[in-house]
């Protein structure tokens, strides 16, 4: 598959080369026009996307809200077409191991790194206590966008870029994985994500959770990363949607992290109760069918709609979660990644 002669030749997009500590000089941001064979090749892009306020909209390509979005760029030294891997963060925004610790191993692995900051040019810095600050959707919106701009660049491989993400970033990494979804987009050359890594991933249970039957995710390999006493995204329900997804017939591996709790890939090894963070209870059983955007007790089968939804919904959702930075469970989770890479990648 190759990117678009067009795209390639030429990508319009603002640059704020604001320097990465150790990969750029000081240069200050400004609006220009860059093309990729000659304009700097890592940094601080912006580039263009939209905020869908509803999923429904999304799929059916309702026009949205414009926006421009930044996206972090790390390469490995110069050689030939190498893959890429977009990075997509949770709640609480980008975070040092998304500019530090990530970009480190993929890049000595010989793959680019794509880190996006969906929140901060939204001017939100956290959607812990609420989620509706900024739309599941424009996440998913962030990351085709990103994908389209890694397609076009000349060192990066456009058949072979991925996608991870951790917690709500977790979400969007699978739902990129939904057809329906891939269609609405209209991607150019048959271009869509080789692989999709959701780490302590969000959405396994709520009304993010979606209806699982054939056809509903695609063929491209799926790794599921979890640490076993997350309370923020309980494992437990994780583990039940991996196994439907993966009788639907889309490969798919779940590796278990011991002793890990949510965003144990964190800087801070602070065990942290945070009181006010809205989750969906491991039990509730509420999922959505993507093609009628219907909702549905998954294990009856039974339809909720009306005042059976709103009761099922409000039964769903409490507050309060554990965090905890753990530099052994994000090194084994790297090693996992990294191996699934590679088995997905080829040298």
């Amino acid at each position: 598959m190759k990117p678009n002669p067009t795209a390639r030749a030429r990508l319009s997009v603002i640059l704020g080369l604001l320097a990465i500590p150790g990969l750029l000089p000081g240069v200050f941001a400004q609006d220009l026009v860059i093309d990729f064979k000659s304009g700097q090749p890592t940094g601080k892009y912006s580039f263009a996307s939209s905020t869908p306020k509803t999923f429904p909209d999304f799929v059916r390509a309702v026009p949205a809200d414009p926006v421009n979005i930044v996206g972090h760029l790390f390469l490995p030294p110069a050689g030939d077409k190498v893959p890429a891997i977009v990075l997509m963060h949770g709640s609480g925004g980008i975070y040092n191991a998304m500019l530090d610790f990530w970009p480190k191993q993929f890049n000595a692995a010989g793959y680019a790194m794509f880190a996006v900051d969906s929140f901060g040019p939204r001017g939100v810095q956290s959607t812990a206590e609420d989620q509706g600050q900024v739309p599941f959707s424009a996440d998913v919106a962030d990351a085709f966008a990103a994908l389209k701009l890694l397609a076009s660049h000349p060192r990066i491989d456009a058949s072979r870029i991925a996608i991870m993400g951790f917690s709500r970033g977790g979400h969007t990494t699978w739902r990129t994985a939904v057809e329906r979804i891939i269609a609405a987009q209209k991607l150019p050359d048959g271009l869509r994500f080789a692989a999709h890594v959701p780490v302590y991933s969000a959405g396994c249970t709520g009304s993010l959770r979606l209806v699982v039957k054939p056809g509903v995710f695609g063929k491209a390999p799926m790794l599921w990363i979890h640490g076993d006493v997350d309370d923020y995204t309980a494992i437990a329900p994780c583990k039940d949607y991996v196994e439907r997804i993966g009788a639907a017939g889309t490969p798919v591996d779940f590796v278990v992290i011991e002793g890990a709790h949510h965003k144990f890939d964190g800087d801070d090894l602070r065990r942290v109760y945070v009181r006010g963070a809205v989750r969906s209870k491991a039990e509730c059983p509420v999922a959505v069918d993507i093609d009628t955007f219907q909702a549905f007790d998954f294990t009856t089968g039974a339809r909720l709609q009306g005042p059976a939804f709103q009761e099922a919904m409000k039964a769903c959702v409490t507050t309060g979660a554990t965090v905890e930075g753990n530099p052994k469970a994000r090194d084994k989770a790297a090693q996992a990644a990294l191996a699934f890479f590679k088995k997905t990648f080829g040298r």
